[in-house]
């Protein structure tokens, strides 16, 4: 039996990228997955197709995570189409970098929005559904570690994914909910190419610091994300999992 058959899992931020590789994955393994999306339906589809046609289970939801309407319309849906809930992954973020002079609000509100207060209203709409053995998984980063240069606002939004996993954690855990996340270092995507970070001096210089020597794929996250779901990781809560080839 696959390690998450009879499971329900709603993905945040599964059109692209990462979250699309972990929505696959939990498939894969028997989840039946909400692909929840912010504008991308057709992506969005694209990995519903792709879930489908490898015999597994899943449908799109549109909603922005940082609007409380739209985060319980999310978990709504997956209690609407499957009945129940079991794991809920906090993929949704966004990321512009500036320097401290250039920092604005809407440049800090933009991050704070969608990277804290989704993961919050998200989680919240979740936690009414999830029962015992319940997993909450969010996607922080390697950045609240590395603090790099010009990504003030960024890093404190993961750093607060940071403190909030160890809150829930706490909060849940009297449930038998776990609560942890997922700090990965650079990871090919969409995103990252778009940005620019692919091919360019940052990826060089981060490959050189990481001991294995090489940028993260979104498979590489979607294997954790698989454990963290499962009850192979039940005695596993309040952590925060560094996935970034050894970069520290």
């Amino acid at each position: 039996m696959s390690k998450l058959t009879g499971k329900v899992a709603v993905v945040t931020g599964a059109s692209k990228g990462i979250g699309a590789g972990i929505a696959k994955a939990l498939a894969a393994q028997g989840a039946s997955v909400v692909v929840n999306y912010a504008s991308s339906q057709a992506a969005a589809d694209a990995v519903v197709a792709a879930i489908t046609q490898a015999g597994g289970k899943a449908i799109a939801v549109r909603g922005d995570v940082s609007k409380a309407v739209d985060a319980q319309g999310i978990i709504d849906a997956a209690i609407e189409t499957y009945g129940r809930l079991d794991v809920l992954v906090n993929n949704s973020g966004v990321y512009e970098f500036a320097p401290l002079e250039a920092i604005t609000e809407e440049h800090f509100h933009k991050q704070f929005n969608v990277n804290v207060l989704g993961l919050l209203l998200t989680a919240q709409a979740a936690a009414k559904h999830l029962g015992e053995g319940g997993s909450i998984i969010n996607i922080g980063s390697i950045v609240s570690r590395l603090t790099p240069p010009g990504s003030a606002v960024y890093t404190a939004t993961k750093g607060a994914v940071d403190g909030i996993t160890g809150v829930l954690a706490r909060e849940l855990g009297p449930r038998k909910i776990r609560v942890n996340s997922i700090n990965p270092g650079m990871v090919e995507t969409e995103g990252a190419k778009d940005a620019g970070f692919i091919g360019s001096d940052m990826e060089t210089w981060l490959v050189g610091q990481t001991p294995l020597g090489r940028v993260g794929q979104p498979d590489d996250i979607a294997k954790v994300a698989v454990f963290l779901a499962s009850d192979d990781a039940g005695w596993i809560t309040g952590e925060s999992l560094l996935t970034g080839g050894g970069l520290r």
